[in-house]
């Protein structure tokens, strides 16, 4: 039986719940993390993006979905056979990590090895949390082998184990179904914020996100309700302006590099890419003194990834309101480093004095329209036929590949279906010009969108 979840899931958007798993190292967290997420096909972008984590994943199972996070990568250094000492003291606290930051525990076991006793240590850390926590043994390959290496591990005193092999697959869906059964179900925006345009402020502490919230609210001063957020990290406020609602999704701060452990860092930016499922609209928050991070560029990238809408802000400008050299480089290194998201509009404001807020809704207003805009289909492929005749595509083994015809299959963002006899062949090149002259023609400058290859369907003929 599945663990049972201590709280009712709280109503409202719902986001992924936050899955960790953790162990001693070398017990098969990341063999197990890459078995439950090689399936998950990511889209090909032709635009240059940037380095991004990939130890964690979003994970869709039966009517469930989360996010999957191998700690294995935020581990301290030690030596792999060291059970005591300093790496029972790093298994301690990445332990004690998960538990304060995720939603649900895997921990993880070595069946081979047996149960060692940084296993009963991690298991009396656990049995004092309030959240789920599944003890999967690894390293079991089949239902023969449970007698024999199972029993010592019933000496943690848990009343369940997951036995299952992540190298060969056994149990693992057994697993997932029992971890799905225990997540809350995808449920539909509530009727209060149905009609909302969803909007979540991303950003380093400091960098004024609350500020920013209520610098709107104050201007507005048309709040109509505060809504407890989905998790203990963000409270939403609907504000009613403009004759439209914003539902304001205030997140955690991105933690800096280098002022907070790896792992703090880690789960805050796992925490702000669950946030981004919630969202139409991501405001990244930059301060203008500091410029643009790494980190920042790590949560612009994760937009893109999920196909938000992304409007760049530059707080605190009113601190360099009178250098003009100052300004201007501060736009050029962020437009140098942010050149993926070429078509995310930049708004210098100032939270603290109200400089340039004004501007913001409009903004929001503007990208959001183009972000749901429907394209008729006569239109889109008059727009593609003149971008053939202007730039064909290049030859495939001499033969001619043609594009021939397309439709838009979905909005936010706006993603166009072009059917092709050669999809797989047409070089990224290409799909960036085309990319490029949809956004032009359809005037999506504040944006992202999306094309997709796909083959002509033959008919079958039955004599």
């Amino acid at each position: 039986m599945p663990p049972q979840k201590k709280s009712s899931p709280k109503k409202g958007f719902m986001q992924s719940a936050i899955v960790a798993l953790i162990g001693r190292p070398n017990v098969g967290k990341s063999t197990l993390f890459n078995r439950i997420t090689k399936s998950r096909k990511a889209l090909v972008d032709p635009t240059p993006g940037v380095t991004r984590d990939r130890q964690y994943e979003r994970v869709d199972w039966d009517d469930s979905a989360f996010i999957l996070v191998d700690t294995g990568g935020i581990e301290a250094k030690g030596s792999a056979g060291d059970d005591s000492g300093n790496m029972a003291g790093n298994i301690r606290e990445q332990t004690l990590q998960a538990v304060a930051e995720a939603d649900v525990l895997l921990f993880l076991m070595d069946g081979r090895e047996g149960v060692t006793p940084t296993d009963f240590d991690v298991t009396d850390l656990l049995r004092k949390t309030d959240k789920p926590v599944y003890y999967v043994v690894n390293k079991i390959d089949g239902e023969e082998m449970e007698p024999n290496l199972l029993p010592p591990f019933y000496e943690l005193g848990v009343e369940q184990l997951w036995p299952m092999s992540a190298e060969h697959g056994y149990g693992v869906r057994s697993l997932l179904d029992d971890l799905a059964a225990a997540l809350p179900a995808r449920e539909e925006s509530s009727l209060q914020t149905a009609d909302s345009i969803r909007i979540a402020f991303f950003g380093r502490p400091n960098v004024g996100k609350s500020s920013l919230i209520n610098r709107l609210l104050g201007e507005e001063r048309m709040v109509v309700s505060d809504i407890p957020g989905t998790t203990r990290d963000s409270i939403d406020t609907l504000l009613t302006a403009r004759n439209k609602n914003y539902l304001l999704i205030d997140t955690a701060g991105i933690r800096r590099k280098g002022k907070v452990k790896e792992k703090l860092e880690k789960f805050s930016i796992i925490k702000a890419l669950a946030a981004l499922e919630r969202c139409d609209v991501a405001l990244i928050l930059i301060d203008a003194e500091e410029g643009i991070t790494e980190q920042d560029t790590k949560v612009i990238g994760y937009t893109q990834d999920q196909g938000r809408a992304c409007i760049l802000i530059v707080n605190k400008w009113d601190l360099v309101k009178d250098e003009p050299k100052e300004q201007k480089k501060i736009v050029a290194e962020l437009e140098m480093a942010t050149q993926f998201v070429g078509f995310a509009p930049v708004l210098p404001l100032s939270a603290l004095t109200g400089m340039g807020i004004k501007k913001l809704l409009p903004t929001i207003d503007s990208v959001y329209e183009q972000f749901c805009k429907k394209i008729s289909t006569n239109r889109l492929n008059h727009i593609l036929q003149d971008a053939v005749i202007s730039h064909p595509p290049a030859l495939h083994r001499g033969r001619r590949i043609k594009l021939l015809y397309t439709t838009q299959i979905t909005t936010r963002p706006p993603t166009f279906a072009i059917v092709a006899n050669y999809p797989k062949e047409i070089h990224f090149s290409y799909h960036r010009y085309l990319l490029n002259t949809f956004r032009k023609e359809l005037g999506l400058d504040k944006t992202p969108i999306k094309i997709v290859f796909r083959e002509r369907k033959r008919k079958k003929y039955s004599f």
